[in-house]
């Protein structure tokens, strides 16, 4: 085997990939292996990535070939790669699009060229609830019922079907985006929104209406949805985190198209309205009165007749919508993340049930053009007064993490920081309420929680949107969907236990384009010799996996902690 020092790729047989980070080409290699692998590790000289079944499945269905990833890999290994991961890609790539489900009549077909994945289909005992009817050697006929729980089923065992059934219309309703927003400014979609649509749309076909668009936040995600909208021309259903994105939603929809306020309706714990375009919260879906109670909102789905649902942050989507979106199949369905990262490991259901990854934007991309802000991803680790030390270190496991959290010696760490950017639109970022409450009455800056009612709330964030307030901090309940355009810097001063998806949506808050130098910066606190620092690495890798340096710097062991 021919070996080349000179290129950053080692492909080994276990479908892990290494990656010099310290080569020249390393940008361009990690932008082209995150389309068909996820990153799994990152120490300093060489990150480990990892093709899988899914990852490979999401680069067939957004168009990528078995070959053209054979042929980067070839391109960029030092050994070449071995014959059996070769055949694997290919396999993998294969499968997907090898079963078909097409319509005929009120039921469903499962259609295959290979005669022996039909045969192999038959042979499943825990697929034979489904009532599969063999048609002939190539042809399965199922009750259209079953068109999502046979796909979540066919995924689990290697067969990710092709889904051409196509889709109802839904009640119609003619959305016509503006050219000109109130005050006279111009609006039209960016290129890369533009394409992210028409990776959805695809002209109408079956072969659009379903599937993922993954950009980063201050991208647009929500003019992506919105266009959508105004393409297929349909009553909307739109889920999305909390009621602050459902009134954010809500706001653009009437500012960027011709729909009037009378045609919006919002659905969350205050107001309950269905209207031909309802915004609603993925909380007051899953409320309930007891654990064995039924979900007494879960008939929104069967309201309307909706032609489109809009998945907002679908990375969040509980387990039980998952069980009505198994339902509804029929109707279209636009994901749309930042992350199709999920804590509890269920992205193969995002797959089967929404659908495959159709667009994703690299953030850097963005960041070169102009769209985004240019981040500075900086670590501050912070040595814990001995007493606390102490106390940590008599902790059970899960409590480590709360302790090393909370450390005191933060709150001189952050003091210092607003005076290093004072002036600028900085937001503090907190997962424990007291750790907040501490920083509030130390700092005299207003803090958002789940506490503050909502009308506060928005008058804070108005506030902050408008420069009159300069600084704010904001417990989770900022993590997702909350439009706050103007913020040029994050001090994240606690977290979950090493969430990739929840450091995508923090880093977002700053991430919108800036006036002048178009610079952002994003601290991390993080207690020195912890369970904190090693949940951090974990946090990270998605920063890495976007193209972020992250640097450590080292908060001072004195009391006034001035960063070096």
């Amino acid at each position: 085997m021919q070996f080349h020092k000179d290129r950053p790729l080692v492909v080994q047989s276990d479908f892990s990939i290494l990656l010099e980070s310290r080569h020249p080409a390393f940008d361009d290699v990690r932008k082209g292996l995150a389309r068909f692998a996820d990153l799994v590790k990152s120490p300093e000289n060489l990150h480990t990535y990892r093709m899988s079944s899914l990852s490979l499945w999401n680069a067939a269905a957004a168009g990528m070939t078995a070959e053209e990833i054979i042929t980067f890999l070839e391109l960029w290994s030092k050994f070449g790669i071995p014959a059996s991961v070769k055949q694997d890609i290919r396999r993998f790539v294969q499968r997907y699009g090898l079963v078909r489900m097409e319509r005929l009549g009120e039921d469903l077909l499962l259609i295959s060229d290979d005669v022996d994945v039909i045969k192999e289909m038959v042979s499943y005992k825990s697929l034979q609830s489904y009532g599969l009817c063999q048609l002939d050697s190539r042809t399965l006929r199922f009750s259209s019922l079953y068109r999502g729980h046979l796909k979540q089923e066919l995924v689990k065992m290697g067969f990710p079907v092709e889904d051409l059934a196509g889709y109802s219309q839904g009640e119609r309703l003619p959305i016509r985006l503006r050219t000109k927003m109130n005050g006279g400014r111009t609006f039209e979609l960016r290129d890369y929104q533009q394409s992210a649509v028409e990776s959805f749309y695809r002209e109408g076909s079956a072969q659009g209406g379903s599937g993922v668009l993954v950009l980063p936040c201050g991208a647009g995600k929500t003019v992506i949805g919105i266009a959508a909208m105004g393409r297929l021309n349909c009553a909307t259903l739109i889920l999305t985190s909390n009621s602050t994105s459902v009134r954010q939603w809500k706001r653009e929809i009437l500012e960027k198209t011709d729909v009037t306020e009378e045609m919006v309706g919002e659905y969350t714990g205050q107001h309950k309205e269905v209207k031909p375009i309802t915004i609603a919260t993925y909380q007051i879906l899953t409320y309930r009165k007891s654990k064995d109670d039924l979900f007494v909102h879960m008939d929104l789905f069967n309201k309307r007749d909706w032609g489109l649902i809009v998945y907002d942050e679908v990375h969040l989507l509980p387990a039980p919508v998952f069980r009505v979106t198994a339902d509804i199949q029929a109707t279209r369905r636009l994901g749309l993340t930042a992350t199709l990262i999920r804590e509890d490991g269920r992205e193969e259901d995002v797959f089967s049930l929404v659908g495959p990854k159709r667009y994703e934007m690299p953030w850097k991309d963005l960041e070169t053009k102009g769209w985004i802000a240019s981040v500075e991803c900086i670590e501050v680790r912070v040595p814990m007064p001995p007493a606390e030390m102490d106390v940590y270190r008599t902790e059970e496991a899960r409590q480590k993490m709360k302790c090393a959290s909370v450390n005191s010696a933060k709150q001189a760490v952050v003091e210092e920081l607003l005076r290093k950017h004072e002036g600028e639109q900085i937001l503090i970022i907190g997962q424990y309420l007291e750790q907040l409450q501490e920083l509030t009455r130390r700092t005299g800056v207003p803090l958002i929680s789940g506490e503050v009612a909502h009308d506060k709330r928005e008058k804070l964030y108005n506030a902050f949107r408008n420069g009159e307030l300069k600084v704010l901090i904001v417990s989770k309940v900022a993590n997702f969907a909350v439009d706050l355009p103007d913020a040029s810097i994050a001090i994240q001063v606690s977290g979950s236990f090493g969430s990739r998806q929840e450091e995508a949506q923090r880093l977002g808050r700053i991430l919108r384009p800036k006036s002048g130098d178009n610079k952002a910066y994003f601290y991390t606190l993080v207690s020195e010799n912890t369970k904190e620092q090693e949940f951090a690495m974990n946090r990270q890798l998605f920063l890495i996996e976007q193209g972020y340096n992250y640097v450590i710097d080292r908060a001072d062991r004195q009391e006034e902690a001035v960063l070096k």
